[in-house]
């Protein structure tokens, strides 16, 4: 799991350290660490700036007016008002291509992640590409699926399918295979264990996803929901193997990233269409997901819960 960072200032007056609640440690005026959230460039240099006027305050108080001394700080403050919100909210995305877009420049050395932003498999590698610190290393491309242009499938993927990863000259297609790509080819934090216990497990739990996903689908198309709860107290369960931490390892990994996007769907929509809280009796899982909302990496590609349960009401409706 990404780790959260801490903003400190030193100047004649030390403010209190300030948590920005962000997946990045910036010493300042130090160059920014490579880790998973990167404040974009201006924001450095804005970050900069603000220390110096904290920094000259205490001097320049002295024989500025208060107003003008007020106004320093206000503008001290809004840049790392800022920062927190572009390095907590939401990353900046380009607009989804469509059958109307131009291709990008294919294979010009450049990484591209062709995802749908609404696609649970192309998030497991977009989860993944942010918490290994990759936001500048990897280019997001968003494909309208509803909509999707011809030369993806012609000159990108034959299988026409999200996610994609164009690197080094290739094209590499399915999310349990990519997150591992991206896990061991580029650098970063990594995110699969070395315990061979632990490997072993983390195996498993990889294979069981797609058996866990179908017997809850089968549960929103109008099948026993019996089935859908034994796979939710499978994960209940796999969770108590290590007990080192909330995550199916102990440490958040691959595995987490596997599971997260689909229970990110499952949990809104099984509460508000069939009153089922798969929490309940599930304290293990239930503190699992509320330790996931807390990685930046994974939030960054949570879409609107209520947009999720619309769009899976529109998919099951006839079930329903």
């Amino acid at each position: 799991m990404a780790a959260r960072g801490i903003i400190k200032m030193t100047s004649p007056v030390t403010p209190s350290p300030m948590d920005t609640s962000t997946s990045y440690s910036l010493p300042l005026p130090t160059t920014l660490l490579p880790l998973p959230c990167r404040p974009p460039n201006a924001f450095i240099q804005g970050l900069r700036s603000a220390v110096l006027l904290v920094a000259c305050e205490p001097l320049r108080s002295r024989t500025l007016p208060s107003q003008l001394c007020r106004r320093r700080r206000t503008a001290a403050t809004s840049v790392f008002a800022g920062m927190a919100t572009s390095c907590s909210g939401k990353e900046v995305l380009p607009p989804a291509l469509t059958s109307a877009s131009e291709p990008p420049p294919l294979f010009d050395g450049t990484t591209r992640l062709y995802i749908s932003l609404t696609c649970p498999f192309a998030q497991r590698v977009w989860i993944t590409r942010n918490c290994k610190g990759l936001q500048d290393q990897i280019k997001l491309v968003p494909i309208d699926l509803q909509d999707r242009p011809d030369w993806y499938k012609e000159k990108v993927y034959p299988g026409n399918k999200v996610p994609a990863l164009e690197h080094n000259g290739k094209v590499i297609g399915e999310s349990l295979d990519l997150i591992k790509y991206v896990d061991s080819h580029f650098d970063g934090p990594s995110l699969y264990p070395e315990d061979p216990a632990k490997k072993e497990f983390a195996e498993e739990l990889l294979v069981y996803v797609d058996s866990f996903t179908k017997a809850v689908f089968t549960s929103l198309k109008g099948g026993s929901d019996d089935e859908a709860a034994a796979a939710f107290d499978q994960i209940e369960e796999a969770l108590g193997k290590f007990e080192e931490g909330p995550f199916f390892i102990g440490q958040f990994s691959l595995v987490d990233i596997a599971y997260a996007p689909f229970i990110e769907r499952f949990q809104p929509f099984l509460l508000e269409v069939k009153g089922i809280d798969i929490t309940a009796g599930r304290p293990r899982l239930a503190a699992w997901i509320k330790e996931l909302s807390k990685n930046d990496a994974y939030s960054q590609t949570c879409a609107d819960p209520k947009q999720l349960v619309e769009s899976y009401k529109k998919r099951f409706a006839s079930q329903l």
